[in-house]
């Protein structure tokens, strides 16, 4: 199985999803989002597999430093351009696999997903 992890290096989550992968045997890219940025066209497909919604990141301190005329009426498009323009707001981490794709790391769903 290949797998394409997308973060951010510093990031407590990535960092805990990385170690959790190497614990289980697992091999993956990486791709840092502060170094290579985001691709619309990737945006787009993670968005139309689990909703803007989910892979946009609400909690993070990059959109909560948003003005509020930019966070009110979000729609997908927006949010990719948000993203688009601040990858740190991009849900960490993203997995891409062969079988789909995960946002956030929930070792219990990755187990039965990656396992």
């Amino acid at each position: 199985m290949t797998l394409t992890v997308y973060g951010i290096p510093n990031c407590d989550t990535v960092k805990k999803a990385r170690v959790w992968l190497e614990s289980q045997g697992l091999a993956y890219d990486f791709h840092d989002y502060k170094k290579l940025g985001a691709d619309a066209d990737q945006l787009k497909a993670w968005c139309a597999a689990l909703g803007w919604e989910q892979v946009l990141n609400r909690a993070g301190t990059t959109f909560r430093k948003l003005p509020d005329a930019d966070k009110v009426g979000l729609d997908e498009a927006r949010a990719i351009a948000l993203m688009l323009d601040q990858p740190s707001m991009i849900k960490r981490p993203i997995v891409e696999h062969s079988g789909g794709v995960l946002a956030g790391f929930k070792p219990d769903v990755w187990a039965g997903v990656l396992g």
